[in-house]
């Protein structure tokens, strides 16, 4: 999404208001020389060219976004509302306008940086339940967050010596496609629970349809079930698989259907097989014990998707 004048733009996807950057490239920078409001940009002070006095640039892209969030729900307070707050910390090229409390922490400066960034999403999210609360928000408000994959690089087992699950960002190996969430509704969302039952970010169109009480399209059927009556303290929908497919390079696939889940690397690669009850770690493949789950895996597969041109299932 770069240009506001095609269809990617999120003023032509339903959002009545955008702020923030206009491309996923541009979004890896934190003294960018610009961000976009509605669509027309405007220039970040200082960032155009180093300071004479610091030597460093001057205005931090978090700062503007926070605030301009907090802004905007100030402004909303008396209507109903959807903000979707998409916080690019804490995320390589790792940068922060202050290192706080780790700033004289005897760790790498890439360490107290990361640190840094994390506690800056934190106080981040936290000033916005703290306004939810001030304004007698917090009970009539769902509010949802989490990552967007697993961890990258160097970051996958540092400062975490029991990381025990297989892959990195863009994989298909546990480490990968599991996401710890947090949901926080007062009142309606029982305190203090933590459940290890698995949902998927496609559950959040008809959760909010339900919750909004909106119609879906006729004939439009979402891969995704709503978590409300989970949310709510019930137990999580059942459904008979979760079904991932990335294309960067090769195709590359992986199904879970109750604890059994299935990988390949390629279409034309073997199936594996592992136990997610007993190994979450993925070291055990299974498919040759267990061919009957193999081939249940393989027709799960096949009903999973649907055939694009853009999306060919090639060997690559």
């Amino acid at each position: 999404m770069g240009d506001f004048r095609t269809a990617g733009s999120p003023l032509k996807k339903g959002f009545d208001h955008f702020y923030g950057y206009n491309k996923q490239m541009a979004a890896h920078n934190y003294y960018p020389t610009q961000l976009f409001n509605d669509g027309k940009s405007f220039a970040l002070p200082g960032n155009d060219k180093l300071s004479d006095k610091t030597n460093k640039k001057t205005t931090y892209s978090q700062n503007l976004i926070a605030d301009e969030t907090l802004g905007w729900v100030r402004a909303h307070k008396d209507e109903p509302f959807f903000l979707y707050y998409a916080v690019t910390l804490p995320h390589y090229n790792y940068e922060i306008d202050d290192l706080g409390l780790y700033k004289d922490k005897p760790w790498s400066e890439a360490e107290k940086t990361y640190a840094a960034m994390v506690t800056r999403l934190d106080s981040d999210v936290g000033r916005l339940v703290a306004l939810l609360k001030e304004l007698k928000l917090d009970k009539n408000t769902l509010v949802m967050f989490s990552g967007d994959n697993g961890p990258d690089k160097g970051a996958l087992r540092r400062g975490n010596p029991k990381w025990n699950l297989s892959g990195k960002k863009r994989s298909m190996g546990e480490g990968a496609l599991r996401q710890a969430a947090l949901a926080w509704w007062p009142d309606v969302i029982p305190a203090g629970r933590v459940s290890d039952e698995p949902w998927a970010f496609w559950d959040f169109l008809p959760t909010v349809a339900e919750l909004t009480g909106a119609k879906l399209p006729d004939g439009f059927q979402p891969d995704g079930l709503s978590l409300v009556a989970f949310l709510k303290g019930g137990a999580a929908p059942k459904r008979e698989y979760f079904y991932w497919e990335l294309h960067e390079g090769r195709p590359i696939q992986a199904i879970r259907f109750g604890n059994w889940k299935a990988s390949r690397i390629g279409v034309d690669q073997p199936m594996k097989l592992y136990d997610l009850a007993t190994d979450p770690s993925e070291k055990n493949d299974l498919a040759a014990a267990k061919p009957e789950l193999v081939a249940k895996a393989n027709t799960l597969m096949k009903n999973a998707r649907v055939d694009d041109p853009k999306w060919p299932m090639n060997p690559k």
